[in-house]
């Protein structure tokens, strides 16, 4: 026999049964079985709340979202420089709103070349003459002067 002292702990009591050994384990997994189920109830209710915490945040992201949107849309109706600048971009200037520059005192250098590449690259006569802002006749020249 073994000591107590030496740290074999407290030997768990067995309650005297006058039941049978197949009675006694039928109780035994009559008890495991309500151990599982109890255990089984709990982690599917941890699994509802947690399933409910989650579209709970769902919802509040989104209204977040939109929330930011909305004042976003007011920022820009009020002042489309400021809203630009705030705006997330991935690149490029993120300070200056993108302008359409007036291109009208712009002159385009006519070079016949560059009037014969185009035209081998399916441009029209009448595209050419509009784009160069010459005459459909002067094209016709400068496409003759390669042959």
């Amino acid at each position: 026999m073994v000591d107590k002292s030496w740290g074999t702990g407290p030997t768990p009591l067995r309650v005297p049964s006058n039941d049978s050994p197949e009675r006694r384990e039928a109780e035994r997994g009559e008890a495991r079985g309500a151990r599982a189920a109890t255990r089984a109830d709990a982690m599917a209710e941890r699994q509802e709340a947690r399933q409910a915490r989650r579209e709970a945040d769902l919802v509040a992201r989104e209204a977040e979202r939109t929330q930011r949107r909305e004042q976003e849309q007011q920022l820009a109706a009020g002042d489309p420089h400021a809203a630009a600048a705030r705006r997330h971009r991935s690149s490029g200037r993120r300070d200056v709103v993108r302008e359409q520059r007036d291109t009208s005192g712009y002159t385009t250098v006519v070079d016949a070349d560059r009037i014969r590449a185009l035209a081998k690259r399916g441009a029209s006569v009448s595209g050419l003459a509009g784009v160069f802002g010459i005459s459909e006749e002067e094209v016709a020249a400068a496409l003759a002067q390669a042959e």
